[in-house]
């Protein structure tokens, strides 16, 4: 099988893909098979979605009789969504019917169930992830079983951003509110000491704020603010507005990103950075993110920019944005306020591969914890001290996949190696 991944860097050693109809054709195919993983939009750039057994897509999951794809419950101000469908096609469901989410990914065209699994976020001084906006799960776990779990159960916290490590996602509920217009606006040139005398009001000056550089002498060569706010400033600490529609990649078509011209519009075609009617971004590179406390977020911004000379021949450029704290035990947000540096580099796995342990010479040591669906290079015992409720993440695993169907080579390294794959056939 010749599969890869959308970065295309990555060729998947599963023997086959399975796409099942329906949550029973699942629930018999993963308790009838001795390895197995999810397979969503492929946006992950290391083998976290891979096995040497059958990769599954739930994108041709039928909702259950009598149930529309996208379900809303208006009282409890939820909807149910199919973990296979991307955030584009839920968001122009739940627009049409007149709700929308508090927060959207960059891309608009990853999948639910992989977003919330990886902990993958927007960006905002107050918007927590994508994950925690997850009220609900449906998954199919080792044994072929049906686990529902609400927000507030026993363990719920530890299911939502599992890394696919507990089981199958099939149907995800999440937070709604009415729908709503943003706008944006960007602006060029902050230059590095405004950015350190002003990170806080740099980062609070929209609801959403995408800081963009390549810690060189330019400084913040680009800050995307989104807002709910019909107003916006017209410079931003001196920075003015861009005159023209920009793209955060040099030489980039503009007709990808969402649109830049302070004009009020759908939250769904503001809050991403690209349209969903075209490829995102270039598709050529690789990409890594940690996430440091908001607290060292200075220091972290002076290590890197210490960097420079190293990451400029493999770097297409850096986005910081600000999370809130979730409660989600293998959230990159968990319990703090966090600031997260994204990488975009070149598609070149030796060389990024070759910097990524000086950036986490950097990050580590300031508790970054890495985006677990982009590149890094810590393994478990590193990353194991970052996180609080760890011991309760291997605890839950253990009892919900014991025979680690759902492992992989990579979550040994990230997780820890843990029992051996179950024997086949099962007696």
């Amino acid at each position: 099988m010749a599969e890869r991944n959308w970065a295309g860097n990555h060729v998947y050693r599963a023997s086959s893909i399975a796409r099942p109809r329906t949550v029973e054709e699942l629930q018999e195919l993963v308790a009838g098979s001795p390895r197995v993983r999810a397979l969503g939009s492929r946006h992950s750039f290391t083998g976290l979605g891979d096995t040497e057994g059958v990769l599954v897509s739930v994108a041709d999951l039928a909702p259950p009789a009598g149930v529309g794809a996208v379900e809303v419950d208006a009282a409890a101000r939820t909807a149910t969504v199919p973990a296979g469908a991307s955030y584009g096609v839920v968001a122009a469901e739940l627009e049409r019917q007149g709700w929308a989410l508090a927060s959207l990914a960059s891309l608009p065209h990853i999948s639910v169930g992989g977003a919330v699994a990886t902990g993958t976020h927007g960006s905002g001084d107050r918007t927590p992830s994508l994950a925690a906006a997850v009220a609900g799960v449906e998954l199919v776990t080792a044994d072929g079983e049906l686990l529902r779990s609400a927000r507030g159960e026993d363990d719920f916290d530890g299911l939502v951003v599992a890394l696919g490590a507990l089981g199958v996602l099939t149907r995800v509920t999440l937070d709604v509110e009415p729908t709503y217009p943003v706008r944006q606006d960007v602006y060029t040139g902050v230059p590095w000491s405004v950015v350190g005398e002003h990170l806080d009001d740099l980062t609070g000056a929209a609801d959403s704020v995408s800081l963009f550089t390549r810690f060189d002498e330019r400084g913040v060569f680009q800050a995307w603010c989104k807002s709910r706010s019909p107003e916006a400033p017209a410079d931003l600490f001196g920075a003015p507005r861009a005159a023209t529609v920009v793209h955060m990649l040099d030489g980039a078509p503009t007709a990808s990103v969402t649109d830049q011209t302070g004009v009020p519009g759908p939250w769904l075609d503001r809050l991403p950075h690209f349209r969903t009617e075209f490829t995102p971004s270039r598709g050529a590179e690789l990409q890594s993110e940690y996430l440091v406390p908001r607290r060292d977020a200075l220091e972290a911004l002076t290590g890197l920019r210490r960097l420079q000379p190293v990451l400029a021949p493999v770097l297409q450029n850096a986005e910081i944005r600000t999370v809130a704290a979730d409660p989600l035990w293998l959230s990159g947000s968990y319990d703090q306020d966090v600031v997260g540096f994204h990488f975009t580099w070149v598609l070149d796995e030796a060389a990024v591969y070759a910097v990524l342990p000086a950036v986490e010479d950097v990050l580590l040591p300031l508790a970054g914890r890495p985006h677990w669906g982009k590149c890094f290079v810590a393994t478990a015992a590193d990353l194991a001290p970052l996180y609080p409720r760890w011991g309760d993440f291997q605890r839950l695993r253990d009892e919900l996949d014991p025979g680690r169907v759902f492992g992989n080579a990579f979550l040994d390294t990230v997780l820890g190696e843990g029992a051996p794959v179950r024997v086949w056939p099962r007696e």
